[in-house]
């Protein structure tokens, strides 16, 4: 009679606790995707999705848990509407801050494809990647980034800028080797603030620079990046390939600038640094070309720091090669003191301000009225 207690207290057990279960009974929501697929599913803690109404969330878990509600095809189906409110919450915000047209309307077929969708979002990523997303229908190139972004990591950067809560931070320390700590000096002294500019840092040396990044822990950041990225290029050819002229990027701050100053641009309130939740970031929307532009004054901790939040603008591009960021600031020295240059691209600078002089430059003898950068940079 004891042996029978034991078994059935052993069976009520097991359907209560999803631990003593398998997979395809508890409704395991990592089912079909390996670890390193599960982002957007495992990252629903932190998600600000609601329950159906009239539903808990404990009462949502148990629907998963019995019968069929916990079947692949409905994990799936979850999966692809969680995707799909990521989709469409960047939609409602781009067009909240006078984003393109064409590009709000971009993200919502994206949101409905999704939710028609048949198959694992995650699934499709886990087997043929970024292509086998561009040929869903109304998915192009930038949109197939996004998806594969939510999927691998369970965020999407663009998402929490639009909403003002970028925290660089956080997504460094989601790569296996960087602790909190490493990420937040990482962010401070080299300026990382995505995914891509951690590889670049690491591919270029300046990784290895920064103390308690050895050879080993280098081996393995550079890994993992390449194992999330899912580089099929090298990296030095999608950089040379994705940068933007100097000319455009300081176009694009001029306008960010200017229409700031005139009080014609949106803002929002961002969650760092701002504990009375006070709206006064402006934010940016413009195309140049097939680049989309979100040009945002710098709220990091060091901007603060140096008293720099009305003059460091930091600008995130999206063309053909994925998601980029840049920052201008106004030169403190040498022959470009005053003028706005692009961060890492001085030399480049100097030769735009040179060849913008020489344009510029009346045919008289009136020349020696000021110096010119060639003679500053000679002096």
């Amino acid at each position: 009679m004891s042996a029978i207690r034991r078994r059935k207290t052993a069976m009520e057990r097991s359907a209560t606790d999803p631990s003593t279960r398998s997979p395809a009974m508890a409704g395991d929501p990592s089912l079909g995707v390996p670890p390193e697929n599960r982002g957007v599913v495992l990252s629903e803690r932190g998600s600000t999705d609601s329950p159906p109404r009239g539903k808990s969330r404990g009462s949502e878990s148990k629907g998963n848990r019995s019968g069929a509600s916990g079947s692949p095809g409905r994990l799936h189906k979850q999966l692809n509407l969680r995707i799909a409110r990521r989709l469409d919450e960047v939609a409602q915000l781009l067009e909240a801050q006078a984003g393109n047209l064409y590009r709000v309307q971009a993200y919502r077929r994206a949101a409905e494809t999704l939710r028609r969708l048949p198959r694992s979002a995650a699934g499709i990523v886990q087997r043929e990647g970024d292509p086998g997303l561009r040929r869903l229908p109304g998915i192009g190139e930038s949109l197939a980034r996004s998806i594969a972004t939510l999927v691998l990591t369970g965020k999407l950067p663009m998402l929490h800028r639009l909403r003002g809560e970028s925290d660089a931070g956080l997504l460094l320390a989601s790569v296996p080797g960087i602790g909190k700590a490493l990420a937040a000096r990482l962010h401070h002294d080299l300026g990382i603030e995505t995914l891509e500019e951690l590889e670049a840092a690491a591919d270029d040396g300046r990784l290895r620079k920064i103390a308690g990044i050895g050879y080993k822990r280098l081996a393995a950041i550079t890994d993992s990046l390449s194992a999330r990225l899912g580089r099929v290029r090298p990296l030095r050819a999608i950089r040379k390939t994705a940068e933007p002229a100097v000319a455009e990027i300081l176009d694009v701050d001029r306008e960010y600038r200017e229409k700031s100053a005139s009080g014609a641009l949106r803002m929002i309130a961002p969650r760092r640094f701002n504990p009375n939740h006070e709206v006064w970031l402006p934010i940016l929307h413009a195309v140049r070309g097939e680049r989309h532009y979100m040009s945002l004054f710098s709220n990091t901790a060091h901007a603060h720091q140096m008293g720099k939040t009305r003059d460091w603008v930091v600008l995130y591009y999206d063309g053909r090669e994925g998601e980029r960021q840049c920052t201008v600031i106004t030169s403190q020295r040498g022959p470009l003191i005053g003028k706005r240059i692009v961060r890492g691209r001085e030399v480049e600078c100097l030769d735009y301000y040179r060849d913008t002089e020489s344009a510029s430059a009346p045919a008289s003898g009136d020349r020696e009225t000021e110096p010119s950068l060639d003679h500053a940079a000679s002096r």
